[in-house]
């Protein structure tokens, strides 16, 4: 077991963590709502606009793998954005939408 970690810790390693198709971080989005730390441990909790987006597991390991690199054992729990988070979310989406290099 390494050191312990700090919630600081966790939010340097995943604050330049971006949305592959949004020039946004998941900060930034509302993805990340939350992260909390406890001894080695990390919870992150992701919101998602969408339940079942197609995206979630390259979301969900993009922000696991940063954290599991400080040396922490790390849980990712997902929810759905509340009204509020989703329009906020759908607007930076159309503002900075850089797409999925297929159009």
């Amino acid at each position: 077991m390494g050191r312990e970690i700090s919630e600081d810790d966790v939010r340097k390693a995943l604050e330049g963590v971006s949305h592959p198709f949004i020039d946004r971080t998941l900060f930034e989005l509302g993805i990340i709502r939350s992260t909390a730390v406890e001894g080695n441990r990390a919870k992150i909790t992701l919101a998602f606009p969408f339940p079942n987006i197609p995206i979630k597991d390259q979301l969900m390991e993009s922000v696991r793998e940063p954290v599991a690199n400080l040396g922490a054992e790390v849980e990712v729990e997902l929810t759905v954005m509340n009204q509020e988070e989703l329009q906020r979310f759908l607007v930076m989406e159309q503002d900075a939408w850089k797409g999925d290099g297929l159009d």
